[in-house]
């Protein structure tokens, strides 16, 4: 093999390198994850059950605005999401 191709080869692998470990640091680095689970109770039961599209369509008969529900922060994302942050495990 030349000389130039080996040169070449090795800036590709260090440059492989240096990717690999600056997305290692990333992740090594992201914040914990602070949202609360869905909660593992008999009013939560059926929903942990349900596909996770057909399980958010409820969500919004207790949570959100309205008399009676538990209202949410207003910086709170759409309650049609909640099971992308609010995990079933």
């Amino acid at each position: 093999m030349p000389e130039e191709k080996k040169n070449n080869l090795l800036i590709y692998n260090l440059l492989f390198v240096a990717v690999c470990v600056g997305i290692f640091l990333l992740l090594w680095n992201a914040p914990p994850e602070t949202t609360h689970h869905l909660p593992h109770d008999a009013t939560h039961k059926q929903y942990i059950e349900m596909e996770k599209k057909e399980a958010e369509k409820h969500c919004g008969e207790c949570h959100g605005e309205g008399e009676g529900k538990k209202t949410l922060p207003k910086e709170h994302p759409p309650t049609y999401r909640c099971l992308f942050c609010h995990k079933r495990t």
